[in-house]
C-alpha cells in the first residue's frame, strides 16, 4: 500500500467499486476503502447490494418462486409432484454461495484494473486526505488528487419498533432466518417490504404488511399499483394501508405490535417483525471537520448534476446523494465520475433510471407516471396491452398484468413505460433504451419483435397508443 493515489474511493458497494474499477481502467492509481462487516465478523466488498440486499434477496425470491410454482402451477403443465418439502438450510446455503461468488469476483476485478482494495474504515480529512483505519485498528493517512465518497445507506430505524436482531429484525435479518416463521409482520409496503413479504409468504408464513400511507406504492403509476395490490392480496399478503405503528413489545418470543388505522387502535401478534420503512444515507464517521463537504436537511451529501461536492476534487455517488437509492443508478454515477476525473465525457440521464420490484408479478417502470404527465398539462396518449393476450405469457402460465406506454400527443415522444407482469425487470430495458434516444411510440411500432416473445407486449402497447394494436381489441 502506498500513501498517495490519483483516486481514493470510500465505499466498496455498487457505486464505489465500479467507480474504482473504471478509474483503474482509465490508467489512474486507485484505492478503494470499504468497511463492510458480515454477520460472522468477516469482510467482503460489495456493500449492502451484494452482501445483504439485491443479490441475496433475488436468490431467495427465485427459490421461493420455484416452491410456489411447484405447489400451485406444475400440475397444469402435467407435472405431478408429491410431498414437496422446503429445505431452508439448503436454500440459505445456496444464497450464501451466490453472495460469496459475487463478492469474491470484485477482488478479481480489482486485480485486473490494478485497484488496491483496502478493507477497513475511510474518513475524509481536509485537503483530500483520507484517514484509513485497517481491520487491525492501525491508522494511516492517505493522500489523493481526487476522492469519491460512496458510503451507501443503512436501514431507517423506527423508534416505536426498535430492532433487537431476534424477534424484531431489519431487512438483512429477514434474509437470514433459519426457519419459516408461522406469523410474519412487515412494517413498510415499499420495495423491500413487499419482496421480503413475498419470499416468506411463498414459503408458508402468514404475512401481514403494515403501511402507514393510505396509498399503495405511491411512487408507481396508479393503475399499476392497483393491479399489483390485487395480485398480492390474491397471493395471501395481508396488506393494511393507513396503519401507523405506535409500539412493539416482545413477550415469550411473540411480538405484539400496536398500530392505529381508520378503525382505531389495533394490535397484531407475530413471531417475527421486519422493519422495512426505507433507508437513509450512511455518513456516520465519514467526514472530519473542515472538509468542505456539506449535507442537506435529510442527511444526503450535497452534489451537483455531475456529483461534485462543495470541496475541490471531492465527489459523492450512490445512496449517500440525492436521487433514487438504486444500485444501477449508483453504478452509473461511479463510472461517470471516474470518466470525468480522467478527462473523458461522463453523464447520467436521471430521466431514464428504471425501477424494478422483484415480486411476482414483477413491476418495472421508467419515466413519468400517467398522474405526473397529467399534472404537467402536456397532452398525451396511452397504449396498453395485457399479458393475457400474449401467446408466450400464456405458454408460461404467466398472464397477470400488462404493459402501459405513455406518449406525448404532440410529437409522439415516449414519456413513460410501466410494466407489471412476467420478466418486467428485463422488458423495461427496451423502454429505457427507447427513452434514452428520445424515441417515439411510432419508433417502437416499427421495431420488429420476435414472435412469440414477452417483448411483443411492449410492441403492442406502442401500437395501442395509436389504436393500431393487432393482438388485442383497440379501445
Amino acid at each position: 500500500m502506498t500513501d498517495t493515489y490519483d483516486v481514493i474511493v470510500i465505499g466498496g458497494g455498487p457505486a464505489g467499486y465500479p467507480g474504482a474499477i473504471r478509474a483503474g481502467q482509465n490508467g489512474l492509481s486507485v484505492a478503494c476503502i470499504d468497511d463492510w462487516k458480515n454477520l460472522d465478523g468477516g469482510h467482503a466488498f460489495g456493500g449492502t447490494c451484494l452482501n445483504a440486499g439485491c443479490i441475496p434477496s433475488k436468490a431467495l425470491l427465485e427459490s421461493s418462486e420455484l416452491v410456489h410454482r411447484a405447489r400451485e402451477e406444475f400440475a397444469v403443465h402435467g407435472i405431478k409432484l408429491a410431498g414437496i418439502e422446503v429445505d431452508l438450510k439448503q436454500m440459505q446455503a445456496r444464497k450464501a454461495g451466490i453472495v460469496k461468488a459475487s463478492t469474491q469476483g470484485i477482488l478479481a476485478l480489482f486485480k485486473a484494473a490494478k485497484v488496491a482494495g483496502l478493507p477497513g474504515h475511510g474518513r475524509l480529512l481536509p485537503g483530500r486526505k483520507v484517514e484509513y483505519t485497517g481491520l487491525d485498528g492501525n491508522k494511516t493517512v492517505l493522500t489523493a488528487k481526487h476522492v469519491i465518497l460512496a458510503s451507501g445507506s443503512v436501514p431507517t430505524p423506527l423508534k416505536s419498533a426498535p430492532v433487537n436482531g431476534r424477534e424484531i429484525i431489519d431487512s438483512w435479518g429477514a434474509l437470514e432466518l433459519g426457519s419459516v416463521p408461522k406469523r410474519l409482520g412487515v412494517i413498510g409496503a415499499g420495495v423491500i417490504g413487499l419482496e421480503l413479504g413475498s419470499v416468506w409468504r411463498r414459503l408458508g408464513s402468514e404475512v401481514v404488511v403494515l403501511e402507514a400511507l393510505d396509498a399503495f406504492l405511491p411512487m408507481a403509476d396508479g393503475q399499476v399499483a392497483k393491479e399489483a395490490l390485487k395480485h398480492f392480496k390474491k397471493q395471501g399478503l395481508d396488506v393494511r394501508l393507513g396503519a401507523k405503528v405506535s409500539g412493539a413489545s416482545v413477550k415469550d418470543g411473540v411480538v405484539e405490535v400496536a398500530y392505529t388505522d381508520a378503525k382505531g387502535p389495533q394490535t397484531l401478534a407475530v413471531d417475527r417483525l421486519v422493519v422495512a420503512i426505507g433507508r437513509r444515507p450512511q455518513t456516520l464517521a465519514l467526514l472530519a471537520e473542515g472538509t468542505g463537504v456539506t449535507l442537506d436537511e435529510r442527511g444526503f451529501i450535497k452534489v451537483d448534476d455531475e456529483c461534485r461536492t462543495g470541496a475541490e476534487n471531492v465527489w459523492a455517488v450512490g445512496d449517500c446523494v440525492r436521487g433514487p437509492m438504486l444500485a444501477h443508478k449508483g453504478k452509473e454515477e461511479g463510472v461517470m465520475v471516474a470518466d470525468l476525473i480522467a478527462g473523458h465525457h461522463g453523464e447520467v440521464n436521471y430521466k431514464t433510471v428504471p425501477s424494478v420490484i422483484y415480486t411476482a408479478p414483477e413491476i418495472a417502470w421508467v419515466g413519468l407516471t400517467e398522474e405526473q404527465v397529467k399534472a404537467s398539462g402536456r397532452p398525451y396518449k396511452v397504449g396498453q396491452f395485457p399479458f393475457l393476450a400474449s401467446g408466450r405469457a400464456r405458454a408460461m402460465e404467466s398472464t397477470a398484468g400488462f404493459v402501459k406506454l405513455i406518449a406525448a400527443s404532440d410529437d409522439d415522444e415516449v414519456l413513460g413505460v410501466h410494466i407489471i407482469g412476467p420478466m418486467a425487470g428485463e422488458l423495461i430495458a427496451e423502454a429505457v433504451l427507447a427513452m434514452e434516444y428520445s424515441a417515439s411510440s411510432e419508433d417502437l411500432q416499427r421495431t420488429i419483435h420476435a414472435h412469440p416473445t414477452l417483448s411483443e407486449a411492449l410492441h403492442e402497447a406502442a401500437l395501442a397508443a395509436d389504436k393500431k394494436a393487432i393482438d388485442f381489441p383497440n379501445r
